[in-house]
């Protein structure tokens, strides 16, 4: 048996009898598994205790209750793939019309500035943002390490932790300098050993296992380019070993296609089996450019793909084989990526895309619910989670509500279609664990003006190179 981290988290405290609320009545609700929850749904204890049909109560009395009846009702969307770190770095003209490579060759000196209290900020904003679109879980891919910035995973925990959300934080790294034929500068590339043994603590540190779990590490290194075969390899060999998730960006682009037949001498997914990645442990950034046999082959190995739509139309990368993927066995969840190529942070509005972009690729009868379905199932199955994504009793209690009020829903019928039909970009209740986190569409004890005027000045100064 491989040995695992001796890292074991603090059992939470028990309440004999933990109480029960109804959220009951909702406007529409989408469980993302066809049940029946109708007349509302049971809390208790963190987590889903039981779903109400249509016109019935409860089986046994509640404590408290919520009428939900402006709310359409979902399971917490699920993030598979982010970099928080770039919401210091949204709409920068010299790269708001470039294509992935000069667009990472412009951006890695100035994301080479970063400062732990400047990354702070960076997180803050992407997880307030993230949390108010009813994302309830994020995936971050946290790759840059300069001189200061070491500890810049454990400045990621404490921010998830003050939010009170859930996060896969991936142990990002890049080996493959300009000067060796890669993309980053020097001075945002890592020796092997120092990656590794980071990656060690780091999962010692945070990783928590089984159902309910707040914070998971992954590694995750970055790319093909910025990259070498051997920290690919190793980082794989201590997944097993330590039994965590692998994470890489693969197939964005053609560059990048290019890149791993002159680098390797091979296509993308025929690298990602040589260096031990093709299995149900990993899961792909965007994942954009496989062909039949690669998409055949993923499906057979049980590897994941974090769709990223509006990323992938600001960067022209080009658009996923969703479909065809799924049809292949391969789990699919979505990405916000990173908030200089999308650049928001806002996941009810990520669904939007997906659904218009694979529309476009497959046809209009792509429904709704499928793109609410890869936020929510999909984006759990990707990142390994099986206690959410779903409303269903045992479930963790992750739900995002939205009101359909406002102006843009003036006039629509069906409440779970305008969702995405009628763009809805704010959730006005979150649920992470049983506990509010956000209340009549603020997130409580957050002053969000304070925030935005010190984030601000934080990406006047890494543009301006003073810090």
């Amino acid at each position: 048996m491989s040995p695992k981290s001796d890292f074991q988290p603090a059992a939470p405290a028990t309440d004999p009898s933990p109480s029960r609320l109804w959220i009951k009545n909702p406007l529409a609700v989408f469980t993302a598994n066809g049940l029946d929850a109708d007349g509302g749904i049971v809390v208790s204890g963190g987590k889903i205790a039981e779903l109400v049909p249509a016109g019935k109560q409860p089986s046994a009395p509640c404590d408290e209750s919520f009428d939900a009846g402006r709310h359409v009702l979902l399971p917490g969307l699920i993030n598979t793939h982010h970099h928080f770190y770039q919401t210091l770095t949204r709409a920068w003209g010299p790269v708001a019309n470039a294509p992935l490579f000069p667009w990472l060759q412009n951006l890695y000196p100035v994301w080479a500035r970063l400062t732990p209290d400047s990354l702070e900020l960076a997180v803050k904003v992407a997880l307030a943002e993230l949390l108010l679109s009813g994302c309830t879980t994020a995936a971050d891919h946290h790759y840059l390490f300069p001189a200061g910035l070491e500890d810049a995973i454990d400045v990621e925990a404490g921010v998830v932790r003050e939010l009170g959300m859930r996060a896969m934080l991936t142990r990002g790294s890049m080996t493959l300098g300009e000067d060796d034929g890669g993309l980053p500068p020097r001075s945002t590339v890592q020796r092997p050993e120092v990656i590794l043994a980071d990656s060690e603590r780091l999962i010692g540190k945070y990783h928590e296992r089984g159902d309910g779990a707040v914070i998971q590490i992954a590694l995750a290194p970055c790319s093909p380019f910025s990259v070498t075969r051997e920290i690919m390899a190793e980082s794989a060999a201590m997944a097993e070993r330590l039994d965590v998730r692998l994470h890489t960006h693969l197939a964005e682009t053609v560059d990048e296609e290019d890149f791993c037949r002159e680098m390797f001498g091979l296509r993308t997914v025929d690298y990602l089996d040589s260096v031990g990645w093709l299995g149900k442990r990993t899961w792909l950034g965007h994942g954009i450019h496989f062909d039949d046999d690669e998409i055949a082959r993923l499906g057979a190995a049980g590897t994941a793909v974090a769709h990223c739509p509006t990323s992938n139309m600001r960067l022209a990368s080009g658009t996923a084989r969703v479909l065809e993927l799924e049809a292949a066995g391969v789990p699919v969840g979505l990405g916000v990526d990173g908030s200089a190529s999308n650049d928001a942070s806002n996941m009810i509005l990520e669904a939007r895309q997906a659904l218009y972009l694979q529309r476009l690729r497959y046809g209009a009868d792509v429904p709704v619910e499928r793109a609410l379905g890869w936020a929510t199932r999909g984006s759990a199955a990707a990142l390994g989670r099986t206690d959410i994504g779903q409303i269903a009793p045992g479930m963790q209690a992750d739900l995002a509500m939205f009101t359909l009020d406002g102006l843009r829903f003036s006039g629509s019928h069906d409440p779970i279609a305008a969702l995405l039909l009628c763009a809805a970009d704010r959730a006005d209740r979150v649920m992470v664990g049983g506990k509010w986190r956000v209340v009549d569409g603020r997130v409580p004890d957050l002053d969000i003006p304070e925030l935005i005027a010190k984030h601000s000045a934080a990406a006047q100064k890494i543009i301006r190179g003073l810090e």
